[in-house]
């Protein structure tokens, strides 16, 4: 039977090309049409190829993820596990780091390993999933969006970023920052748009020096906070761009006397118990171990052969605001 490489060969287009085309998105009609002669002089039917490959897979799906010391990771991996194993798959937690060479190996390993699909956060906006979405097997993007016509379950960034900004600006904050993960990623990048949101709304200037980038970890945390502090007028209060920065952040500020409501902190993110004044602290939860669930489900129905066009599922945070006023 022909395959989708086979298809690629003759239509002299990548194997990528040729699940796009079958999946209905759009390409250019000069290769729409190399890759339909050729699928009809190879005879070749997606449908009786997907069919193959799935009495070919495992019962096994990978989920890739950059950190999984991130409690937000972890809980999400918890609601894909959860969803898996009631239908009997298991699952294989692949941690890249955020590094796509990296992230490439564990996809590598999905495919030579027969996985039935693959459920990604992706390290980068370079991340190349064309190799394992040529082989017919099914991914779904979470918690960040991706250039490929593949399912995804993402998060209402920039109105989260919106919210946690207004709430400090309701609670009477003028100088706010925000500081969030790496800018290339679009998470940070929309988190940062809603901060920008709340404040032209409110009618308060931009100040470029209050809007900082550096890791999704709490060093980073730590250290952009500790570059505000030390700017000549520093913020009185920050926006921080998800959890762990909002733990790294809340260190700093307690290391300096300045613990929260001093100044003041809205974190988007669920923060851990052990962090100091958490009910000092706004919190836009995220609810990531629906994500996780809603994931593993779309992954779930496409494995079982559900060739409907690619579905984008939007989840909303949850405001708490701080108990602690100013």
């Amino acid at each position: 039977m022909a395959t989708i490489y086979d298809v690629a060969e003759l239509a002299r287009v990548s194997p990528a090309t040729v699940s796009r085309v079958f999946n209905g998105t759009n390409v250019s009609p000069e290769k729409l049409a190399a890759v339909r002669a050729a699928a009809e002089k190879l005879d070749f039917t997606p449908n009786r190829a997907a069919r193959t490959l799935r009495r070919q897979s495992s019962e096994v799906i990978a989920l890739v993820i950059p950190d999984i010391e991130n409690p937000y990771f972890t809980e999400m991996a918890r609601g894909v596990e959860d969803v898996a194993s009631e239908a009997g798959y298991s699952v294989v937690l692949c941690n890249s780091d955020a590094q796509v060479d990296k992230e490439s190996t564990y996809l590598r390993i999905a495919i030579a390993e027969n996985m039935s699909g693959v459920i990604i956060a992706t390290a980068s906006e370079t991340s190349d999933l064309d190799p394992i979405l040529a082989t017919g097997r099914p991914v779904v993007a979470v918690d960040r969006g991706t250039a490929y016509d593949v399912d995804g379950v993402v998060m209402s960034n920039r109105a989260a970023g919106a919210a946690a900004a207004q709430e400090l600006i309701r609670a009477g904050y003028r100088r706010i920052a925000y500081i969030g993960g790496p800018s290339h990623i679009d998470t940070a990048a929309e988190r940062a748009a809603g901060w920008q949101d709340a404040l032209t709304a409110a009618g308060r200037a931009i100040d470029p020096e209050l809007q900082r980038f550096s890791t999704f970890g709490v060093e980073g945390g730590r250290e952009v906070m500790a570059e505000l502090l030390a700017l000549p007028e520093p913020p009185d209060a920050v926006v921080a761009g998800n959890n762990l920065i909002g733990v790294g952040a809340i260190q700093v500020l307690t290391e300096h006397g300045l613990t929260p409501p001093a100044v003041g902190v809205a974190v988007i993110g669920s923060l851990p118990f052990t962090t100091l004044s958490p009910n000092a602290v706004t919190v836009v939860r995220l609810p990531a171990r629906h994500m996780g669930v809603t994931a593993a489900r779309m992954l779930l129905e496409r494995i079982r052969g559900d060739d409907q066009p690619a579905r984008m599922v939007v989840l909303r945070g949850e405001l708490r605001s701080a108990s602690i006023p100013r």
